[in-house]
């Protein structure tokens, strides 16, 4: 067997999602091919601040029932640009990828996936372009009805710096009723993920609470009509070639698939894999998947959403995550397990996607020789 290869996970961020994070990198660890992967430990703390981790996690993660934390007294980290990553003494640490295990704000918005850029690194997932497009739902849907794919119906909302007002309030209701009539609707921020901030209103005072409530998280906010329909979910893989894996279907149990039921309650929601789909259905949520991945220009991963109507053979396509969970309850690998590909392959291939995408960029030219220039 060759060299291995050096792959920093890189955890925790300034996120609402800083704990699911956790549990993601927990399970990389747990799953990764120690043969053919050596692996750096770079945590991130809610401030922001980088931190090289001691690799003692590795073992006591493997060997235990531990969870993955920041230890804040550790070395401070950075990606230098166009040098890659150097601790504050100025050492060097060589790695041939990045895998941002980054759940939310400054991890899958595209921040993160620009400062890997700038240093010259290989990263596992969407580039700035996909992840900033993905993260953002009314963006990722408007370029999705400009490739003539069928989403959730919405109204986007961007509050002044003042915030909800009377004058505000009332064009937000005349615009919903007018949009989807008087049937409830859901309130999120229109950048965000894992249902952080997305609240359910009837009323007009409920309404209202939801915005200021999704305000919190997010000044654009998204307003979507419930929809009563089956809510399945299909894992993409891939770079120039995306693969489409299988479709699970969830079920929540408590109203809808909220935070807790994604990340804390085992119970909050049941998994069904495969998702009990007509053959037909099945066919044209997969092309549909991977058609909406291209249509945001994601590379490496991500899991498309939908909601399909049993009764009229409707497929809408609700949003992207292009760093999807990797929690032991976490459907998109176990969407890719279910086509053959284990948790360990899943991360080699990823891992490729992301050399592979390097050295694409790389063979790109970025000077222009001027004619008749010095």
């Amino acid at each position: 067997m060759g060299e291995r290869r050096r792959i920093a996970v890189l955890y925790g961020g300034r996120s609402g999602e800083h704990e699911v994070s956790l549990q993601s990198a927990t399970s990389i660890l747990r799953n990764i091919d120690l043969e053919r992967n050596s692996v750096i430990l770079i945590g991130i703390e809610k401030s922001g601040i980088w931190r090289l981790q001691s690799d003692a996690w590795i073992e006591r993660i493997r060997t235990s029932n531990a969870t993955i934390a920041v230890d804040s007294d550790r070395p401070r980290i950075y990606a230098i640009p166009s040098a890659g990553l150097h601790v504050d003494d100025g050492t060097h640490i060589p790695v041939d990828a990045v895998f941002p295990v980054l759940h939310g704000t400054f991890g899958e918005d595209g921040t993160v996936q620009g400062y890997l850029e700038c240093g010259g690194l290989a990263y596992v997932g969407a580039g700035v372009a996909g992840s900033s497009i993905g993260f953002d739902k009314a963006l990722s849907k408007a370029l999705w009805m400009q490739a003539g794919l069928e989403c959730v119906p919405f109204v986007s909302v961007e509050l002044p710096h003042t915030g909800l007002n009377d004058a505000i309030r009332t064009e937000i209701e005349q615009r919903t009723r007018d949009e989807f009539g008087r049937s409830a609707v859901f309130v999120k921020p229109a950048r965000g993920g894992s249902s952080v901030g997305v609240v359910r209103a009837e009323s007009s005072d409920e309404l209202a609470d939801a915005i200021r409530h999704a305000a919190r998280f997010d000044h654009k906010l998204l307003i979507e009509p419930e929809i009563h329909a089956r809510e399945v979910e299909c894992s993409v893989t891939g770079n120039s070639s995306p693969r489409a894996w299988a479709i699970g279907e969830i079920v929540p149990r408590n109203g809808f698939y909220d935070y807790r039921a994604k990340y804390i309650d085992e119970d909050g929601a049941a998994l069904i894999v495969p998702a009990e789909l007509d053959e037909n259905v099945s066919a044209r949520i997969r092309d549909t998947a991977v058609r909406a991945y291209r249509a945001v220009e994601c590379h490496g991963l991500a899991r498309v959403d939908f909601f399909v109507d049993d009764t009229t053979g409707e497929i809408l396509l609700n949003e992207i995550n292009t760093i999807p969970g990797f929690t032991r309850i976490s459907m998109f690998p176990v969407l890719c397990r279910e086509h053959g590909l284990s948790y360990s392959e899943l991360i080699d291939t990823v891992i490729d996607f992301a050399i592979e995408q390097k050295a694409r960029l790389d063979s790109l030219e970025y000077e222009y020789p001027v004619e008749g220039g010095e």
